[in-house]
């Protein structure tokens, strides 16, 4: 999208006018309008995105409340914003609300940890993955899980994860006679079912893992990649990106041009400073 700009304008009346009653100033009108990004994620889901109470850190106004929105997703969204020209607005919604809501043109894109699987990118268009998200499971420190090193390991697990993510529609069934509990509505929920004893083990990414376990110092990060024993899990599911309304390739590419100029360690920089500024519960 680019800036649109209000031209200067001279009305025919105006020159009559000057014409007849030998007036000086020509009337014109002379503004730019600036854009608005509007992007859309949970504002729950740290240390992507959190609700917070005021701008401590640099946090944005959520749109229609008194609350503030920041993490990794709304570092991003500024950065995104500030190097496109764009106002930036956070519009907060569910999880299961973030796909309708940029296919209606709701929202220009969603900016909330999503991963680029085959099924999304059916409904709706992603630009290049702005992070690289390993899979890890975390398990009560003092659990009998807590020395597991493979999937394996877990057989007959007590578990859960966040609804319509890889982790409980993919990874969760990889584990060997698991006891699948049902989908939780956020990852807050998922892992408050796993600190309060309602399930064994949590299956999520590692940036979700690192905050966890700042946030419940009584868990373990269990992380088998690298091996034999890890989950089984494509590229495509775990490289995050942001979605757009499909055919919206203005945004897109302008969206990638930004990200194009980032790397890897930009990102782990950015994710280190979320997490290290997240709030310890939520």
């Amino acid at each position: 999208m680019k800036k649109a700009k209000m031209m200067k304008m001279v009305t025919v009346s105006a020159v009559a006018a000057s014409m007849i009653f030998g007036t000086v100033g020509v009337q014109s009108v002379s503004a730019e309008e600036k854009k608005t990004l509007k992007v859309a994620m949970e504002c729950g889901y740290a240390p992507y995105n959190w609700t917070q109470p005021d701008d401590s850190n640099g946090a944005v106004p959520i749109s229609g409340s008194s609350d503030y929105a920041y993490g990794y997703d709304v570092m991003m969204a500024k950065h995104i914003a500030e190097e496109l020209g764009y106002d930036l607005e956070i519009v907060k919604l569910d999880w299961d609300s973030l796909v309708p809501a940029v296919q209606s043109g709701q929202v220009d894109c969603v900016i909330a940890g999503q991963s680029i699987t085959s099924e999304r990118q059916q409904m709706v268009d992603f630009t290049e993955p702005y992070y690289y998200a390993s899979i890890i499971t975390l398990v009560k420190s003092d659990s009998d899980y807590a020395k597991a090193a493979s999937v394996e390991d877990l057989k007959g697990v007590t578990c859960t994860s966040q609804q319509n993510t890889i982790w409980y529609d993919s990874c969760l069934p990889q584990i060997p006679d698991a006891d699948i509990l049902p989908a939780q509505e956020s990852a807050p929920a998922m892992l408050v079912a796993l600190e309060s004893g309602k399930c064994d083990a949590v299956v999520t990414d590692m940036p979700t893992g690192k905050a966890a376990c700042v946030a419940y110092p009584d868990l373990t990060l269990l992380d088998f990649s690298g091996t034999d024993g890890d989950f089984e899990v494509s590229d495509e599911e775990i490289n995050i990106g942001i979605s757009l309304k499909k055919g919206n390739d203005e945004l897109k590419d302008a969206i990638n041009g930004v990200l194009d100029k980032m790397t890897e360690d930009d990102y782990t920089k950015m994710m280190d400073e979320a997490i290290s500024v997240q709030p310890l519960s939520e």
